[in-house]
């Protein structure tokens, strides 16, 4: 039963020591960094082109009428 529980602890002990998830993680992190800035700016971009449009909008109007 001792060896069963040693080669089990091993065990562990090599996945927890092991660092090939770790570039899949950092990978996913930057990933999400990048998306959320993204967002973030077409965010502010989609504003300042509706105020854009609104101001395009109201002078077309003004010269209409």
């Amino acid at each position: 039963m001792n060896t069963f529980l040693l080669k089990l602890y091993l065990k562990f002990q090599d996945l927890a020591n092991r660092e090939e998830g770790q570039e899949m993680v950092e990978y996913a992190l930057i990933v999400a960094l990048v998306s959320f800035g993204a967002v973030t700016g077409m965010m502010a971009l989609a504003g300042a082109l509706n105020k854009t449009f609104v101001q395009i909008s109201s002078t077309l109007g003004n010269y209409t009428t």
